[in-house]
């Protein structure tokens, strides 16, 4: 092992913005003191009680990826038990869809106010 993940970046327009619209979504502190590193300026965290810390950047003159297209590089699954309540309360905080999953009744694509994508994924 050369290091361990500290956590994953999203560069977007507004990094406080966006780190609200993921802590409706999934939960967690926004901005919580963390003895082990602080975010650098222009940078907002948030961490949850499991999974991945997140962090967002603010970066001028952001470009959100196209869903689909071949340099989209990743996208978020986020687990859900009923997908209809889900995209509703997804759309009610600024999410844009994307795809209805391809037919799949299981899943659902939309893009984050930046411009990410993610899926609400049903088990």
């Amino acid at each position: 092992m050369i290091g361990r993940l500290r956590c994953v970046v999203l560069d977007c327009p507004d990094a406080y913005e966006l780190a609200l619209f993921y802590q409706r979504l999934v939960g967690g502190v926004v901005d919580a003191p963390d003895p082990r590193w602080t975010a650098g300026e222009g940078c907002v965290v948030l961490r949850g009680d499991c999974g991945p810390v997140l962090a967002f950047q603010s970066v001028p003159g952001h470009r959100s990826p196209a869903w689909g297209a071949p340099e989209q590089q990743f996208h978020f699954d986020v687990r859900v038990d009923d997908l209809a309540a889900a995209d509703e309360a997804v759309l009610a905080l600024g999410a844009v869809p994307l795809d209805d999953g391809g037919g799949d009744p299981a899943r659902r694509v939309y893009a984050d106010p930046a411009g990410h994508p993610f899926r609400l994924v049903r088990p």
